[in-house]
């Protein structure tokens, strides 16, 4: 068992998280901008871009596990960034020829939504075969420490070349950045390409097979309770975050600096959540983890709407603090207990519902929240939503 320092294959994947969240940072910040600045979009059409990224993910995720434990995995991942650097850099291009509208911001919301989960499924899928099991716990941190490091310069970064370069062409250092991250996963073992379910599917086992995932979240007991809860947490956070830069931009008044400053705050946060996490986890048990930290990121949220009675600028970088550290170690501890449950041939399949259960509430959470602010106003729904956040956090204490 070599140590994760010295892991070729493991370091590797660090890289790709760095890349990967740098590009995804500053591809979510500048289509966001994008659409509230330049293309005038109001409360709904703000929501309804968050909603339309995570939607993929909701519906496809399930099949996208199945597919991680049949399919050549390193080529998968390969295959999904390429596709993702010519989704979002189609945008900076149609934005050059004065042809850039909603419709296409729709679009490519949804496409880079669905990219993104059937990544994020292959990758999780991918780390047991990497690692050993006895590493998952250090190797979940660090691969969250790396993806933290992308994150702290994602939204700095974005902000800084929206502000000198616009939107649009800020999202060719996102294209880069994929880029990269396709040249890392090229290089990882030619062994992620033999299939993990080594035996030939039968005709028609396929709804069988997708059973196959949904039993072990609905037999263990603790993960099916881990993961109700956390769609409920997104139902409400789902609802603050699509708001957030509609609200932080039009009812604050933050310059893009500033904004990108605060998202760079839940990076730091994250960096210290992962140096806290495993000593967390192991100290109090990766139940009672799970169950402390969904609580205190519910009760983070309620900063944001807070953040119109005090100086909004600290306020924002608060919420993004404390939800930041709280929600890293409640992520990394739900996540190693979810792979270390599954068996190995189920390890896609699992990940592909666990995801789509999550996701699944996120984008009704933002089309309801974007609908209700347009005719409520933007604090009473970010308000509720962290009230639906933290009642869901609060049933992991339920007995």
């Amino acid at each position: 068992m070599s140590p994760l320092p010295r892991h070729r294959p493991f370091l590797l994947l660090c890289g790709e998280q760095i890349a990967s969240s740098v590009g995804r940072q500053v591809t979510t910040l500048a289509l966001a901008l994008i659409a509230v600045t330049r293309l005038d979009a109001g409360p709904f059409g703000a929501s309804a871009l968050m909603a339309l990224s995570y939607l993929p993910g909701a519906l496809l995720s399930p099949f996208a596990g199945l597919l991680a434990d049949r399919a050549r995995l390193r080529a998968l991942t390969v295959l999904l960034t390429v596709l993702q650097t010519l989704v979002v850099g189609s945008v900076p291009l149609t934005a050059a020829l004065d042809r850039l509208g909603l419709p296409q911001l729709y679009v490519v919301a949804t496409v880079s939504g669905a990219l993104t989960s059937m990544l994020a499924v292959s990758l999780q899928a991918a780390l047991p075969r990497v690692v050993h099991p006895g590493q998952l716990l250090s190797a979940n941190s660090a691969l969250t420490g790396a993806r933290t490091t992308g994150q702290i310069g994602g939204p700095a970064l974005g902000g800084v070349l929206v502000g000198l370069t616009g939107a649009s062409t800020a999202l060719l250092a996102a294209c880069a950045a994929y880029g990269v991250e396709a040249l890392l996963l090229l290089a990882l073992p030619a062994a992620l390409d033999t299939p993990a379910e080594r035996r030939r599917p039968r005709p028609g086992s396929r709804t069988a097979a997708l059973r196959g995932g949904l039993a072990v979240v609905r037999g263990e007991r603790l993960l099916r309770r881990q993961v109700l809860a956390g769609a409920g947490f997104n139902l409400g956070s789902g609802a603050a975050d699509a708001l957030f830069v509609l609200y932080a931009t039009r009812d604050l008044g933050l310059p893009p600096w500033q904004l990108g400053t605060v998202y760079a705050a839940f990076s730091v946060a994250t960096v210290l959540g992962v140096l806290l996490a495993r000593r967390f986890a192991t100290t109090t048990g990766l139940a009672a983890a799970t169950r402390i930290c969904a609580v205190v990121a519910a009760l983070a949220i309620f900063l944001i709407p807070a953040a119109s009675l005090l100086p909004a600028f600290p306020a924002l970088l608060g919420y993004q603090f404390v939800f930041g550290l709280a929600a890293t170690v409640w992520a990394i501890s739900m996540t190693t207990t979810q792979q270390l449950i599954t068996p190995p041939e189920l390890q896609g399949r699992v990940a592909g519902v666990v995801q789509a259960a999550l996701t699944a509430t996120v984008p009704v959470g933002a089309l309801g929240g974007g609908a209700l602010a347009a005719w409520l106003g933007n604090v009473p729904v970010l308000t509720g939503g962290a009230t639906v956040a933290l009642l869901a956090a609060a049933r992991l204490w339920a007995r």
